[in-house]
């Protein structure tokens, strides 16, 4: 039996070998604990747990000190927003972030209201880009924080980070974005963008699932967090817990490999998207491009499909494709997808769209395939549904 063609990526993606193969040798002999001071296996950890530090640190063009480690990209955002709003009460209580995020950025903001905290979330432009002149008008006295994330992790639309970064520079307002899908696959430098806080996660970067990364700026300005983990005071303090030394090295591997290759793969995959794009587009009318058409992540490709129904169309492509509607966080949710509402798509077309995130083992042969059963199902179901669509 086949398995389908994988083009989920941006939900996670498979773990590269030579990621396992780093990691292996710390689940057996160099199994100790990087807090265990007093003898060599304790040494061991400590040692690889600094140098992927160093590595992560270096992809972000911040410093090892900078680097907290977390769970995944999720917790590092909920420690990002809720331990700036707790530590920084005094100063003022208002968040502004975007209509567009992700829910692990959403339900912190919404969860903060609850205690008294204004949010603000900006709107998007029909291509989901941020309007940078909304955003000033936005920032008030009281304002502690702007959460804008790097790339989408459904439409792929990157955000023009420098930009923003400036802006809340000027206004002495701290900068976080949510990097899950941007890391290892844009270029990304905290100086240089002004981020202040950057979060970001391994199972996006063909490592492992589990484990991800704060990176809280130290001076220029000095971001001060409120831990939301208590316990042995690990990580500055901010973050308490035995680290995962294997999924640490994981995670470093996967980074070191990722920016090795990154000018290639880029270029490879944009190839790719553009190629599933042109071979869609052309056999099938009333297709619409969801997000920006270059100003985005080289492997997305968002699609509506008019006239089809958005279950059935992923029903049929099942046995030849793995592919998704949205988000995979909030594929247990029902209604269409907040972010193609804030693009101003229909229900119905919300709920037809699809998702394609392609990624490092993907092929010409494979994105062929793809198309050619894509084409084939559209057209079937536009048929059954007396909606007989004419092809260009």
């Amino acid at each position: 039996m086949h398995r389908p063609i994988y083009m989920d990526c941006h939900a996670t993606t498979p773990l590269d070998e030579r990621v396992l193969e780093a990691m292996l040798p710390y689940f057996t002999e160099r199994f100790g604990n990087p807090a265990s001071r007093n003898h060599v296996y304790g040494w061991e950890a400590e040692a690889a747990v600094n140098r992927a530090r160093e590595i992560l640190a270096a992809a972000i063009a911040a410093t090892p000190e900078e680097i907290i480690f977390t769970s995944g990209a999720t917790e590092a955002n909920n420690l990002a927003i809720k331990g700036v709003a707790e530590a920084c009460f005094d100063r003022g209580r208002h968040i502004v972030t975007v209509q567009t995020e992700h829910n692990a950025v959403l339900d912190p903001c919404r969860y903060l209201q609850s205690l008294g905290f204004e949010v603000t979330f900006l709107t998007v432009d029909v291509n989901g880009l941020v309007n940078l002149a909304e955003l000033e008008r936005t920032l008030r006295q009281d304002t502690v924080l702007v959460s804008v994330m790097a790339a989408n992790n459904e439409i792929g639309v990157l955000q023009p980070l420098a930009k923003i970064g400036e802006i809340c520079r000027d206004r002495n307002v701290f900068f976080h974005t949510d990097a899950a899908q941007a890391a290892g696959k844009i270029p990304l430098d905290v100086e240089a963008m002004q981020i202040d806080l950057l979060s970001m996660t391994a199972h996006k970067v063909y490592g492992p699932k589990g484990i991800g990364a704060l990176y809280v700026r130290r001076r220029h300005p000095r971001v001060q967090l409120a831990p939301q983990l208590h316990g042995g005071g690990h990580e500055r303090g901010w973050r308490s817990g035995t680290l995962a030394t294997p999924q640490i090295v994981g995670f470093a591997r996967a980074m070191e490999l990722a920016l090795t290759e990154l000018d290639s793969e880029h270029q490879r995959l944009t190839q790719l998207r553009d190629r599933l794009w042109q071979q869609l587009s052309c056999q099938i009318d009333d297709l619409h491009l969801n997000g920006h058409p270059s100003q985005r992540l080289p492997g997305n490709l968002n699609v509506s499909v008019a006239g089809v129904e958005g279950a059935a169309l992923l029903l049929g492509l099942q046995p030849i494709v793995a592919v998704s509607a949205g988000s995979a966080c909030t594929s247990a949710k029902s209604g269409p997808s907040h972010v193609l509402a804030s693009l101003g798509r229909s229900d119905d077309l919300a709920a037809a769209s699809l998702r394609f995130g392609m990624g490092r083992f993907n092929t010409v042969e494979e994105v062929d395939r793809v198309a050619e059963c894509a084409i084939a199902t559209i057209q079937s179901l536009r048929k059954a549904g007396g909606r007989d669509h004419v092809t260009h």
